[in-house]
């Protein structure tokens, strides 16, 4: 380990220095304890730093780099070996080496200007002391990644699992991936599942088992994507029949565990020409799965049939979402119309889950209609009113196709 002093005063015993210490690490920590995929500031960050990794990272990041400013000695490569083979690790599955090492640059910078605002003016001197240490860490870790990196891809299995990310990436786009698979141990299957895996707030870790349990699957290829995680997966005989079930019983997920907050699309794909039309339908799913909130880990297309018809409408999601807008300054007609919905229409349940009589249901329905025009107690008008309802919640997740 290296020991760096600091020039000028000893910082270890100013109390100026180790105060505002003190003050970055606790609004650090905050920071990271607040994180959620779709709120601001974090919506700033690119969407591939925001996998299950994301917050444990962060946090050794955060412990790793106050301690260094705290006493001045660099953190050890037993110390970093976590950052290091997380960063191998996402290599392996497919994430381009400089996105890796580009969203660690995005990170540090991401904190360093949401935490300069934390220091008090009688502090402001100190930041060239905080860029100074910084910069050290930053390259510290950067280096380690990148020699972990190098010596990761003179391993036999890189060409392995660089021609595997090529061919996946060539199936998706509709091209021959012959080229590519000539050489492989095992020949590339002629149909597949198409799995997407896109992500809410799930647990530390959760992103990375369901990844490493797809890519141990017999000839499934793994794909990095703008919005998550796809994999190709050789359907198994009788697959294609009920893939959800196929693919839940295949990465043994069970129903009964809590929601991972990971949602995967699935569409099959009997050739190789019906994969990028298979991919897209799996993408619509599994995003249209996770804006809903939807109580299944795996979904299929028939399984949200509604909902995907108006997921495909784009165009039409910002007019179907406005048809709500006239009753958005009341709530309980709000709330009434979720209840509604959600009770299949019955007066009854709405009365109870909502602790009032059955004429003031009624009533409020009857002022639903007036305000937009549409009657919950009519077909055409719940058809409306429930599409509109679908494309309100898309739009708020930020839905993308």
């Amino acid at each position: 380990m290296t020991h760096i002093s600091l020039t000028g005063i000893d910082r270890a015993h100013d109390e100026r220095w180790h105060r505002a210490i003190d003050r970055m690490r606790s609004g650090a920590l905050a920071l990271v304890s607040r994180f959620s995929v779709d709120a601001p500031p974090y919506d700033a960050l690119p969407r591939s730093m925001r996998d299950a990794d994301f917050v444990p990272s962060a946090e050794l990041n955060l412990a790793l780099f106050f301690r260094y400013a705290g006493d001045g000695v660099e953190p050890s490569e037993q110390d970093t070996a976590p950052l290091v083979e997380r960063a191998v690790r996402l290599v392996d599955d497919g994430m381009p080496i400089e996105e890796v090492l580009t969203n660690y640059r995005i990170g540090i910078s991401f904190f360093w200007a949401q935490l300069i605002p934390n220091l008090g003016p009688d502090e402001f001197e100190l930041i060239p002391d905080f860029g100074h240490r910084v910069t050290n860490y930053t390259s510290l870790v950067l280096v380690r990644i990148t020699i972990a990196l190098v010596e990761d891809a003179r391993q036999p299995r890189w060409d392995m699992l660089e021609r595997q990310s090529e061919i996946a990436a060539d199936l998706l786009a509709g091209r021959n991936p012959e080229g590519w698979a000539r050489d492989l141990d095992t020949p590339v299957a002629d149909s597949f599942l198409i799995v997407v895996m896109r992500l809410g707030e799930p647990s530390p870790g959760t992103l990375t088992a369901l990844r490493t349990r797809l890519a141990g699957l017999p000839g499934a290829l793994l794909h990095r994507d703008s919005g998550g995680w796809t994999a190709l997966v050789p359907p198994r005989p009788g697959d294609e029949a009920d893939p959800v079930r196929a693919l839940t019983s295949r990465l043994a997920l069970r129903p009964a565990d809590p929601h991972p907050q990971v949602w995967i699309g699935i569409a099959p794909a009997p050739t190789h020409a019906a994969i990028p039309e298979a991919w897209a339908e799996a993408r619509i799913v599994a995003e249209t799965a996770r804006c809903l909130g939807r109580p299944e880990i795996v979904c299929g297309r028939t399984d949200m049939m509604f909902e995907y018809a108006i997921a495909t409408a784009e165009t039409a999601l910002p007019s179907l979402a406005a048809l709500l807008d006239p009753i958005d300054e009341q709530p309980l007609l709000t709330k009434t119309l979720d209840a509604y919905i959600d009770s299949q229409f019955n007066h009854n349940a709405v009365a109870r889950a909502l602790f009032i009589h059955r004429n003031t249901v009624t009533y409020r329905l009857s002022r639903i209609t007036d305000l937009t025009g549409y009657d919950p107690q009519d077909p055409a008008g719940i058809s409306t009113l429930m599409a509109a309802r679908v494309a309100r919640r898309l739009r708020a997740k930020s839905f993308r196709a």
